[in-house]
């Protein structure tokens, strides 16, 4: 074996489909496209959905429900969560900046207070919304909530 014998194994190279070049290629006249129609032309992208003229499914389907502009969405934050919060990084005062601090909550982030879990200890919470479970909770350890 030498340097100018080597050539690839027969049938691994194939020559590039010329398409559009004349009667001789083979590929000449409508160039592998068809007769007519858009698909022939040039310049042609089928839109997203497009059923040949026909309605489009999702254009002949009902549409259902229905989301208020006006709703305001919280992050539920339940006692349970909040006690371990607590015991973790070893506080007995929970407000939101201390929150964002930690990354618990993002930025513009509204929390309630929820009222699944237990209170074991007696803390102060700082938050949007409480249920009234939930602060009835907090007050019978000696707790308090700070709506903002």
């Amino acid at each position: 074996m030498e340097l100018h014998n080597l050539k690839p194994a027969k049938g691994s190279i194939k020559k590039r489909k010329r398409i559009a070049r004349g009667q001789g290629s083979g590929k000449g006249g409508t160039s592998t496209r068809g007769h007519k129609g858009a698909k022939s032309r040039s310049g042609y992208s089928r839109k997203r959905g497009f059923e040949g003229g026909q309605m489009p499914i999702h254009m002949r389907l009902p549409k259902r429900g229905f989301n208020s502009r006006n709703r305001v969405e919280y992050v539920p934050m339940n006692l349970s969560r909040l006690m371990e919060i607590s015991e973790k990084y070893n506080v007995t005062e929970i407000t939101l900046e201390w929150l964002k601090e930690q990354r618990i909550i993002r930025k513009n982030d509204l929390v309630k207070v929820l009222a699944n879990g237990k209170v074991t200890k007696s803390i102060s919470i700082s938050a949007h919304k409480c249920s009234e479970k939930a602060k009835e909770a907090i007050e019978a350890q000696g707790g308090s909530i700070n709506l903002v």
